[in-house]
C-alpha cells in the first residue's frame, strides 16, 4: 500500500461526501468509490445486471467529480446477498431480529471494500461514520470510541472492528457536530448538502420488513398461535415475521387487557406473550463476539451494555464464555470463536435476539456480539 492514499466509501449522502473533502485536506490523494447493492427499483440485488461505472449514486459522483478525485462502483450485489440479505430473510424466518447494517459494515464496507482499496494502491479507508480511532500510545493498540457528537454517534454498528482494520480505517467526522458537516458541505458547494438523512433499512425502504421478505424469498409464512407463558392457546397470529420481542401494538386482536411479545418461537410457529413485566430480564448471552483488543479478557468485565442502537448503555458484569458456548452461538446464527453471558444490575426491557450488544468502558467500546436466544 502507497502512503497517503485514501478510498473514499461514498454512499451519495451528505456525510461521506465531507469524509472526501476532509481526506484532501489532510493531504491524502483521495479515490472515491459506491458499492453497488442492489437494483433500487425492486429492492432486490441484480447479479449481472448494469455494474461498474455505468452504476452508482449519482451524488456521490457529482461530488467526486468536484473535488477531483477518480471514481469507481463496485458491484458488490452477490456478495450483498449473500452476506446481508439471505442471512436477514433467514433470522426472521426463524424469529430473531437482526441488524442488517452491522453485517454490511462487517462484511462488505470494512471486508470488500478494504480489499478493493488494496488492489488501488490505498492504505486506508475513510468513510462518514461518527465514530473516532485512537492509538493508545503504551500499549499500542487501537482503540474504537464514541463520536464527539453522541447524537450523532454510530460506534454501535461498528464493534466488529478488528486491530488490523483499525490501523487502516479513518472517521473524518467523529469529532464533528451534523450541524458542522452540514455547513462544510454548503460552503464546498455540494449538490448533497441539504440531501436529508435516510431512516431505513436501505433494501427496505418503504419500512415493511414482511412485505420485502415475502417478496425476496418467494415463501408464504403461515399464521400460527398466540400462546401465554404456560403454553395456553390465546388466539392466532400472521406469522412469525410480522413480530419482535416487547412488540404490543399491531398483534392483530384484541386480548381484553395489554399483551406483549416474550418470545418468538420459530421451530413451533408460536408467538409467546406475556404481561408489561414479562418483556424485562437481567440476563443475555452473546455469541460471535469480537474484543476489539484482540484479546479474550481472563475474567468478569464491569462495563456498561447497550442491546439496541440508540438505547442508553446500563451497567452489567460480563462473562466471557468457555469454548463450548461456541456450539450454542452457531445454532442460534451467531457462528463465532467467542461468547459471552451478561448480567444487568438492572431488568433491561426487550432483549431481542438477532440484535448486537455492544460493551464500553466510558466511550471507549470494548467488543460486542449478536444477542442468542434461550
Amino acid at each position: 500500500m502507497s502512503a497517503k492514499k485514501a478510498l473514499i466509501a461514498m454512499s451519495g449522502g451528505v456525510d461521506s461526501s465531507v469524509a472526501a473533502k476532509l481526506m484532501q485536506q489532510e493531504g491524502y490523494s483521495c479515490v472515491g468509490c459506491t458499492m453497488v447493492l442492489f437494483d433500487p427499483g425492486s429492492g432486490k440485488p441484480d447479479d449481472g445486471g448494469q455494474a461498474g461505472e455505468e452504476r452508482g449514486d449519482k451524488d456521490a459522483r457529482s461530488v467526486a467529480e468536484s473535488l477531483g478525485m477518480p471514481f469507481y462502483a463496485f458491484d458488490l450485489q452477490a456478495d450483498f446477498r449473500r452476506c446481508v440479505i439471505d442471512p436477514f430473510t433467514s433470522a426472521y424466518a426463524e424469529g430473531r431480529t437482526p441488524n442488517p447494517c452491522i453485517e454490511c459494515n462487517r462484511t462488505l464496507k470494512f471486508g470488500a471494500l478494504m480489499e478493493e482499496g488494496r488492489k488501488l494502491g490505498c492504505d486506508c479507508l475513510a468513510t462518514g461514520h461518527y465514530a473516532r480511532i485512537e492509538q493508545d500510545p503504551e500499549s499500542g493498540r487501537y482503540l474504537l470510541r464514541k463520536a464527539q457528537d453522541e447524537t450523532k454517534d454510530q460506534s454501535y454498528v461498528l464493534y466488529n472492528l478488528t486491530q488490523e482494520q483499525l490501523a487502516h480505517i479513518r472517521f473524518p467526522l467523529g469529532d464533528l457536530a451534523k450541524s458542522q458537516v452540514r455547513q462544510l458541505a454548503e460552503e464546498s458547494g455540494f449538490v448533497n448538502a441539504d440531501k436529508p438523512e435516510s431512516q431505513d433499512i436501505c433494501f427496505v425502504p418503504d419500512g415493511d420488513y414482511a412485505a420485502m421478505i415475502r417478496r425476496y424469498t418467494g415463501r408464504d409464512f403461515p399464521p400460527g398461535e398466540f400462546v401465554d407463558l404456560d403454553g395456553n392457546v390465546m388466539g392466532t397470529h400472521k406469522g412469525i415475521i410480522h413480530y419482535t420481542i416487547g412488540q404490543t401494538r399491531r398483534l392483530g386482536q384484541a386480548f381484553g387487557r395489554p399483551r406483549y411479545v416474550v418470545r418468538i418461537d420459530g421451530t413451533h410457529n408460536r408467538i409467546v406473550l406475556g404481561g408489561p413485566d414479562d418483556v424485562y430480564s437481567t440476563r443475555a448471552k452473546a455469541g460471535r463476539f469480537n474484543w476489539i483488543s484482540g484479546e479474550v479478557p481472563q475474567g468478569e468485565v464491569r462495563c456498561r451494555v447497550r442491546t439496541r442502537y440508540k438505547q442508553k448503555e446500563q451497567w452489567a458484569t460480563v462473562r466471557p464464555l468457555p469454548g463450548e458456548h461456541d456450539a450454542e452461538a452457531k445454532k442460534n446464527g451467531a457462528s463465532g470463536e467467542h461468547a459471552v453471558e451478561i448480567i444487568f444490575d438492572e431488568p433491561q426491557r426487550a432483549i431481542t435476539p438477532g440484535q448486537a450488544a455492544v460493551l464500553y468502558d466510558g466511550d471507549i467500546v470494548l467488543g460486542g456480539g449478536t444477542i442468542l436466544g434461550d
